[in-house]
């Protein structure tokens, strides 16, 4: 499976959130303050992920609705792995620690994390 660029995961999030979509589905579901593509722009980015085995299409007529073959789930497992491996030497513990120093996970959570560890 192919890392996603920025733009490319972006448009993923949509479908996966859609489901399925044409083009002027996914363009409308952008936020309207965020940065929008051009439909030619998010048409050539959703064909990109199709060619990459991201998503696929049922076409009716000239035009195409398109929905996601790989599911976020299997994307998040990939690459958060991937990342663990790269950046924190494959350690989950190394993973929390960093979080726990840059201040983005409380003592709080930690002991909720460890409550439903205890509970599996």
């Amino acid at each position: 499976m192919e890392k996603l660029t920025n733009k490319e995961e972006e448009v993923m999030k949509v479908l996966w959130k859609l489901e399925k979509a044409f083009v002027r589905d996914v363009l409308e579901a952008f936020d309207k303050g965020a940065d929008k593509p051009h439909y030619n722009t998010l048409s050539t980015i959703i064909r990109n992920l199709e060619d990459k085995g991201y998503v696929s299409h049922k076409a009716y007529g000239k035009t195409h609705q398109y929905y996601p073959l790989v599911s976020l789930e299997d994307y998040r497992k990939r690459f958060i792995s991937s990342a663990i491996e790269d950046y924190f030497n494959n350690s989950y513990k190394s993973l929390v620690s960093f979080f726990a120093k840059e201040e983005k996970i409380s003592a709080e959570e930690l002991r909720e994390i460890l409550d439903k560890l205890d509970k599996s």
